[in-house]
């Protein structure tokens, strides 16, 4: 009925006035490159005013060092921090380090390197006296080795609420064609003593995982556990970064129904995200990772503003979407579609008084981009858009054809937190889909 009558609409309707061109470029605020040559699963310290980055083995040693007043940078290469590896390695694999302060003053450094004896990647320890090093092994074996499961890699350390610190890591089950888990530890409080038995946290089995979930990041939003790790094979666009929530250390924990960071979310401005690290700050949080560089050979690494949406996690830059038929309606209403995001859309915007409402969230006040999916047939339709009730765009959607969805581009100002975007019928007819922020 409805698309008889908008058919004989048409016919007398007179063609919409175009109020405003699409943007020629996004407003979006891009993940910043601070390094830009190889640094890759970087780790962050600070210690003082000084920021200290820790990275995989490459041309600069076992484990390079930079340092910077801002984590924009700029940032300067140290040199090796683990000059000399534990009597148990061999040198060439050594991956993800850690590096922490404990309660003497002393620096402790987890690092993952092949065991000599076992022939699979595992994990060790060294120690210092300042952040730059030279760290020295801890004892005469890695801490964590278990060659049955594939070996072990990506220690990261964790202190909860309670005082209490925890090593997180991942089993290398993918290198014997087997599914991948991390794991949880506590440690003393020196982090080089295992303390009772681990517990599994999660287990790959997702498509998009191809058996692969790796570099585990724990941090606790109010009474929330937030456990960041990334999957896929590294080695190129296919990798990404996710994560996971609990109410509870020691889980269940629930897989985000989204990855956090993907090559296509962050529009291909960083290829492969992963390898993160998380910062948290006073001043705000930011997200740290790399990306492939320079046609693929290098790893450079990367920052971004992180917020957090009831818990949540949202990193400026990378898109996340809001279902519109999960907002709120005046005068339209929801339709089951196959061909739309979940299964629904909202439809019947036809009217005067017809909108859709949706609440989006910034990390940090600024311009953004709202990427507005949507169907419109019998010629170009428009919607008036506004945000926090503030001054109105047109927003114009070239026909496309029912059930045939596409995106167009609108700037925005957002407010750090949650904001408003309202979406009023204009002209003609379109359905909406979802928006995406970023």
């Amino acid at each position: 009925m409805r698309r008889l009558l908008a058919c004989l609409v048409a016919a007398l309707a007179a063609s919409p006035l175009v109020l405003s061109a699409q943007p020629a470029a996004a407003a979006t605020t891009a993940p910043a490159l601070v390094i830009g040559s190889d640094f890759p699963d970087p780790d962050i310290l600070k210690v003082g005013d000084t920021y200290h980055a820790y990275s995989t083995n490459n041309g600069n040693g076992n484990v390079p060092v930079a340092t910077a007043t801002s984590l924009t940078g700029p940032w300067t290469r140290r040199g090796n921090a683990l000059p000399t590896l534990g009597a148990w390695a061999s040198g060439g694999r050594t991956w993800a380090p850690e590096v922490f302060r404990r309660a003497d003053g002393r620096y402790v450094l987890y690092y993952t390197a092949l065991s000599r004896s076992v022939g699979r990647q595992c994990i060790g320890a060294a120690t210092a006296t300042s952040p730059l090093g030279p760290f020295a092994p801890v004892g005469t074996g890695p801490l964590i080795c278990n060659g049955g499961e594939g070996g072990n890699i990506d220690a990261s350390s964790f202190v909860d609420s309670t005082g209490l610190r925890y090593m997180l890591y991942k089993d290398d089950g993918n290198a014997i064609g087997q599914p991948t888990s991390l794991w949880l530890q506590q440690v003393a409080a020196d982090g080089v003593t295992l303390q009772g038995s681990r517990v599994e946290l999660l287990r790959s089995g997702r498509p998009e995982e191809a058996g692969v979930i790796e570099a585990p990041v724990l941090t606790k939003v109010g009474s929330q556990y937030v456990l960041f790790y990334s999957l896929g094979g590294y080695g190129g666009d296919a990798y990404q970064t996710s994560y996971a929530t609990s109410t509870s250390l020691t889980g269940p924990y629930t897989k985000a129904y989204r990855s956090l960071m993907t090559t296509a979310s962050l529009d291909n401005a960083v290829r492969g995200p992963g390898g993160a690290d998380v910062v948290r700050e006073a001043g705000g949080d930011r997200i740290v990772f790399h990306g492939w560089i320079n046609n693929n050979s290098a790893r450079g690494m990367y920052v971004a503003d992180l917020g957090w949406s009831g818990g949540y996690p949202v990193v400026r830059g990378s898109r996340v979407r809001y279902e519109t038929e999960r907002g709120r309606l005046n005068n339209c209403a929801v339709r089951a579609t196959t061909t739309a995001s979940q299964g629904q859309a909202v439809a019947y915007i036809d009217h005067a008084d017809s909108w859709v409402e949706v609440t989006v969230f910034a990390p940090r006040a600024g311009n953004y981009t709202a990427h507005i999916a949507y169907a419109a047939g019998y010629g170009d339709a428009q919607h008036t858009l506004t945000v926090n009730g503030g001054a109105a765009q047109a927003v114009t959607y070239p026909n496309t054809g029912w059930e045939t969805w596409r995106q167009v581009r609108a700037d925005v100002t957002l407010n750090a937190g949650n904001n408003t975007l309202r979406l009023t019928h204009r002209s003609r007819w379109a359905e909406l889909d979802f928006v995406e922020i970023a």
